[in-house]
């Protein structure tokens, strides 16, 4: 006969989950956003985790959040319990599939450490991500060939999740010298474009001539070309690439504004939806650095 007598409680598989995000989103407030919980809530997982365990895992203090030596020594097996409880609920039909697409001027450099998040969370979900203008990716969306998308917000387009604000500007290399008597050089993506369609807009509204000196099949391309020195790029704040500047106000350029990144999805399977909330709850982390 087996007796339960001498075995240990089982930990709470929520607050391991609770605990592994925490640790990979460096917030408890990302971490509840994630989960749709409130942040006292994964607080008191945490916490009686710490308790069943034995150890203090996280340090928190206005500023940062960070694991303890204890931790950091626990968040692999953590990864791996949560890992194989999730394989044992797994159905025996086929993996699930996300189709996401991110506006090019979205993405940004954080794109590769955001997609790591969306997999750690559930290392079974089999991602397909297409990179493309915010326009272009809508109609595909509302075509159901996207199971979600991550854009800039159109100006006729309603609806979807805020999840952050860009402040724009027209970035340049350091070095790059601009004549006022010359029309103003930008790199740009080519049309139909919102950013370009919004840029051109401005400089027309306050009567400033512009050329379009170099034309990018995307915002690689273009930041390449503005830390080559050969022209202005409007591009948010977020994605410009390190060492250049924003050059507008040197060269009396008129404001750009700001945008606001939102999401739109159609997702029901709630694996897929708890790995589109890490993902947005990964990019607010990413703008609020």
């Amino acid at each position: 006969m087996i007796t339960t007598t001498n075995l240990s409680p089982a930990l709470d598989i929520d607050a391991v989950r609770a605990f592994a995000l925490v640790a990979d989103l460096a917030s408890f407030t990302r971490a509840a956003q994630t989960v749709g919980v409130t942040q006292s809530a994964i607080s008191l997982k945490i916490k009686r985790l710490e308790q069943r365990l034995d150890a203090r895992l996280v340090e928190r203090t206005p500023r940062s959040v960070r694991l303890t030596d204890a931790g950091a020594a626990f968040l692999a097996r953590a990864r791996d319990l949560l890992a194989a409880h999730d394989r044992a609920l797994a159905p025996d039909d086929a993996p699930r599939r996300l189709t996401v697409g991110f506006s090019d001027h979205v993405a940004g450099p954080d794109l590769a450490p955001l997609l790591a998040r969306m997999a750690g969370f559930d290392p079974a979900l089999r991602l397909d991500v297409r990179i493309g203008l915010s326009g272009d990716l809508i109609a595909a969306f509302d075509a159901g060939a996207l199971d979600a998308v991550v854009v800039r917000r159109e100006r006729h387009r309603r609806g979807g999740e805020t999840l952050f604000e860009d402040g724009f500007g027209w970035f340049a290399a350091p070095g790059y010298r601009q004549s006022s008597h010359e029309p103003l050089r930008l790199a740009m993506l080519a049309a139909p474009c919102g950013v370009r369609a919004h840029a051109i807009r401005t400089l027309e509204k306050a009567k400033r001539e512009w050329v379009e000196a170099f034309t990018g099949g995307g915002v690689t391309a273009i930041a390449a070309a503005i830390a080559a020195g050969l022209a202005v790029a409007p591009l948010a704040q977020r994605i410009a690439p390190p060492g250049v500047i924003d050059v507008g106000p040197q060269f009396g350029l008129p404001s750009l504004g700001s945008s606001s990144a939102v999401l739109h999805s159609r997702v029901s399977d709630p694996r897929a939806r708890a790995a589109l909330r890490a993902l947005a709850a990964a990019f607010r982390g990413t703008v609020a650095r």
